[in-house]
Formats: structure tokens, C-alpha cells, sequence
């Protein structure tokens, strides 16, 4: 009786120990961590939309893609100079770099291909390159912003060049000599390329621009940034020691016009 007794007693022990034990502190912690996660998650989405917001507010070329493009007139030219040298000549000067009206040709409306626009500037086109002999020059100069796309102008002109030799005038894989002694073997009458090679080459004596009769810029075509040739700091500044080199005084001498494609 004694050792049932001490039995059921020992069980009774044990049931109250398990009565003691059954409230874990567990699932009070349990519950208090997705609380934390919960006010810790919409933060995170906060800072996410911020910084997305912030990075398409940089894209400008978001913004340009959805304008229309307008063609280029030669008032933008005119503009493009005045604004350049504004800091660095007098009112007299600044007036001497103003080009006569007399010497633009139409603009291209963007209806054009490079060589229907070409012929309609340049109607005589077969007269003046037959009649076209002098060497280490050329007839038209067409500039645009980089070598391929003076590759991509040069396959678009087949039309209008018809039997008239083409050099290209670009840096890319070229060196300034091989073009010198190109322009030295034979006749030339189309120059397509960058104006800091161009450049070079008058420098050098490489290319003469006196008998030079048409001068185009690639003005409206854009790149893969959407930016002109003349949205280019690099390029704007080496249109513009180009001009002030033979270009403007051959404009207003009415012996050059100006184009822009």
C-alpha cells in the first residue's frame, strides 16, 4: 500500500511538473520577430521607389525621344556661333562671324535621302565634277560626327555621285598621310568625314578648300544617345575652328554654300 501510495504520489509529482513546464515563452518571441519584419519591409520598398525615381529623372534621352524632331535652319547655325564665341571675342568681332543669308542652301525638311537632297542643292552636279581637275581637293565636303557614319553616308549618295571619286575623311584605322598622298595621285571631287580630320588636313596643306563649292553638315541625324553631331562638345568645337579657318571668309565671297542634311 505504502509503495502504490508513494507510486501515485511520485505520478502526481510528475503531472505537476508537466502542468509547470506546458507555458514556453516560445511562441511569445515567435510572434514579436514577423511584427519586427513586417515594419522593417516597408522601408525597403520606400528606399526602392526612391532611388528608381531618381534614375529616370537622370535618362534625358527619355525626354528627347518623345519630342518631334525639327529640321535644322540656318538660324541654329548662326546661334551655335554667336554662342560659342560670345566669351571669348568683342561685339566687332562677333559681327564678322555673322554668314551673309546668300550663302545656305535650302534645308532638308526630313523628307529627303542624303542624295535626293543633294540633287536638289546641287541640280549641275555632272557639269562641275567634269569640269574638275584640280587634285588635293574636292568639290563638296560632307561632315558628319564619326567614321561609320561617314560609311553609312558614302553607301546612301551612290545616286547622286554617279562616276565621282569619294574619299573618306575620318581618323578610324586611316592615317592623315595616306590621305594627303591620295589627295596628291588623283582627282576627288566628294569628301566625307569628321571635321577634326578635315581639319588636320588643311593644316598640313593636305587638302585645299579654295575650290571647295559645297560644304554639309549631317546636321538632324541623331545617334544612339539621340544627340546631333553639333550636341557633341568635341564635335561643335572642331566645326567651329574648321569655319574659322577658311570656311567663313569663303562663305562671304559667295564662292561656298552652306548646307544642312
Amino acid at each position: 500500500m505504502h509503495g502504490e501510495a508513494s507510486d501515485g504520489e511520485g505520478g502526481g509529482d510528475a503531472e505537476v511538473m508537466q502542468q509547470e513546464t506546458i507555458p514556453v515563452p516560445v511562441p511569445s518571441e515567435k510572434t514579436k520577430q514577423p511584427k519586427e519584419c513586417f515594419l522593417i519591409q516597408p522601408k525597403e520598398r520606400k528606399e526602392n521607389t526612391t532611388k528608381t525615381r531618381k534614375r529616370r529623372k537622370k535618362k534625358i534621352t527619355d525626354v528627347l525621344a518623345k519630342s518631334e524632331p525639327k529640321p535644322g535652319l540656318p538660324e541654329d547655325l548662326q546661334k551655335l556661333i554667336k554662342d560659342y564665341y560670345s566669351s571669348r571675342r568683342s561685339v566687332i568681332e562677333l559681327e564678322e562671324l555673322n554668314l551673309p543669308d546668300s550663302c545656305f542652301l535650302k534645308a532638308n525638311d526630313l523628307t529627303h535621302s542624303l542624295s535626293s537632297y543633294l540633287k536638289e542643292i546641287c541640280p549641275k552636279w555632272v557639269k562641275l565634277r567634269k569640269n574638275h581637275s584640280e587634285k588635293k581637293s574636292v568639290l563638296m565636303l560632307i561632315i558628319c560626327s564619326s567614321a561609320i557614319r561617314s560609311l553609312e553616308l558614302i553607301r546612301s549618295m551612290t545616286a547622286f555621285r554617279g562616276d565621282g571619286k569619294v574619299i573618306k575623311l575620318f581618323a578610324k584605322h586611316i592615317k592623315v598621310q595616306e590621305q594627303v598622298k591620295l589627295l596628291e595621285k588623283r582627282v576627288v571631287h566628294l569628301g566625307v568625314g569628321t571635321p577634326g580630320r578635315i581639319k588636320e588636313l588643311v593644316k598640313q596643306g593636305g587638302l585645299n578648300l579654295n575650290p571647295l563649292k559645297f560644304l554639309v553638315f549631317d546636321w538632324n541625324w541623331r545617334d544612339q544617345k539621340l544627340r546631333r553631331m553639333m550636341d557633341i562638345p568635341e564635335i561643335r568645337k572642331e566645326v567651329f575652328e574648321l569655319l574659322e579657318m577658311e570656311v567663313l571668309s569663303l562663305c562671304k565671297s559667295e564662292s561656298l554654300k552652306l548646307g544642312l542634311f
